[in-house]
């Protein structure tokens, strides 16, 4: 990998950019929080991100992925233009404006070749980020989710602001409250995301047909999701014989031939306008769905509608969760140990994770995907759909996929 960069002011940068967020909702973000960051003294705040799946905050503050483990920092002061750290030369500087199409709201793109695969170059980003606090004669930082950041950017951001008497806070808690609560640009983002999985979900049921390899299915959905305007996403899936459980697998385990007759079941987790995430399954049955998957598919509906019965704003997550474990007991099933609901946004999982650990509330305004599923020994299904809570709960559902096992004769 070469250490170029790309250029912040390349002729046509607004064309490039898959659907960019506008420039008044970035505002309506940094403002909510920087009114925060005054409350409580705070100076600036610091995030790192190294991928697209799970590096939403990046994404939230800035507008702009990382991607591959390549890390993006940036320092978001209380006052003025952002610093944004990101691979590229040494002593790579350029001077912007916070308009530049390619790098929204940043004033200062500091580059430096660091990558985690060399040791040598651990505190090379936050190096370049001290410098920037310093500049900007920070007093109290806070980082945001640390535990996404890499271990050599936390410890030299740490270590370097410590030694200099600056206090460093953690605001992952309350940026957590913002970011939760989708603003109506945000909401019709999200519904853009669902119609395109819808989109593709309907692509693969006109196009799987037994002789395809579990990979080629995924590959095709991925195709279709990348022309609809998704950059990133996972497709998760497998096909299995009548009597076994076709779950959700990685790429790696997909070379499995589709037969007539087999169950094939994928997850299109992707992105889309504005990168942000929604999430989608169905079985798909090569022939007249198995008695074994119906059973299946039959309950983990009705549990996925008794749960948004209860997702109503004021409610607990924790709550939630164990009416949702109450349930699946009654039916004779184990108890839920994996996460079955949570919210989505720029991450794949933000919170409110619907689980025993989670102290955030329902609220109005979140995009939540609830997707509990029903494991036997000869079937799996998981009804994976997104919803977003209004002042009486969960709306009609996102996704336009009609909740059923979709049969191919």
């Amino acid at each position: 990998m070469s250490d170029m960069t790309i250029a912040a002011t390349s002729p046509g940068a607004d064309d490039r950019r898959i659907g960019a967020l506008s420039v008044d909702e970035m505002e309506r973000r940094r403002s909510a929080v920087r009114a925060e960051m005054r409350d409580r003294s705070i100076d600036a705040i610091v995030v790192q991100a190294s991928n697209d799946w799970l590096g939403g905050y990046l994404r939230w503050f800035v507008g702009l992925p990382a991607n591959n483990a390549y890390p993006r920092a940036a320092v978001v002061p209380v006052e003025g233009p952002i610093s944004l750290v990101q691979q590229g030369p040494f002593d790579g500087v350029t001077e912007l404006d916070g308009t530049d199409d390619s790098y929204p709201g940043v004033g200062r793109l500091l580059t430096t070749p660091s990558y985690v695969t060399a040791a040598v170059t651990a505190h090379y980003d936050s190096d370049l980020i001290v410098g920037e606090l310093r500049r900007l004669g920070c007093r109290t930082v806070a980082v945001v989710a640390p535990t996404a950041m890499y271990h050599g950017f936390v410890d030299g951001l740490t270590a370097a602001l410590t030694s200099a008497g600056v206090t460093v806070v953690d605001a992952t808690d309350w940026v957590d409250e913002v970011k939760a609560i989708k603003s109506p640009e945000e909401q019709q983002l999200i519904r853009q995301t669902a119609e395109l999985q819808d989109e593709v979900l309907t692509a693969v049921k006109a196009h799987i047909r037994p002789g395809m390899r579990d990979f080629e299915v995924a590959a095709f959905a991925q195709y279709q999701a990348h022309l609809a305007g998704a950059e990133q996403g996972i497709y998760l899936g497998s096909s299995a014989p009548v009597g076994h459980a076709a779950t959700f697998l990685p790429g790696w385990q997909q070379g499995r031939t589709i037969r007539a007759g087999d169950v094939f079941t994928m997850l299109i987790e992707t992105n889309g306008p504005g990168g942000h995430y929604t999430e989608l399954s169905r079985p798909i049955a090569m022939g007249p769905a198995p008695a074994e998957l119906k059973d299946a598919w039959a309950l983990a509906a009705e549990a996925q509608q008794h749960s948004l019965g209860l997702l109503r704003p004021g409610v607990s997550s924790a709550d939630v969760h164990a009416s949702h474990n109450e349930f699946m007991a009654a039916a004779g099933m184990s108890e839920e140990k994996r996460l079955y609901a949570h919210g989505q946004g720029h991450d794949m999982v933000e919170r409110p994770l619907i689980r025993q650990d989670e102290t955030m509330r329902i609220a109005a305004g979140m995009s939540l995907t609830v997707h509990p599923s029903v494991k036997t020994g000869a079937a799996f299904v998981a009804v994976v759909d997104n919803y977003l809570v209004g002042a009486d709960g969960p709306g009609q559902c996102i996704h336009r996929t009609p909740k059923q096992i979709i049969e191919i004769s």
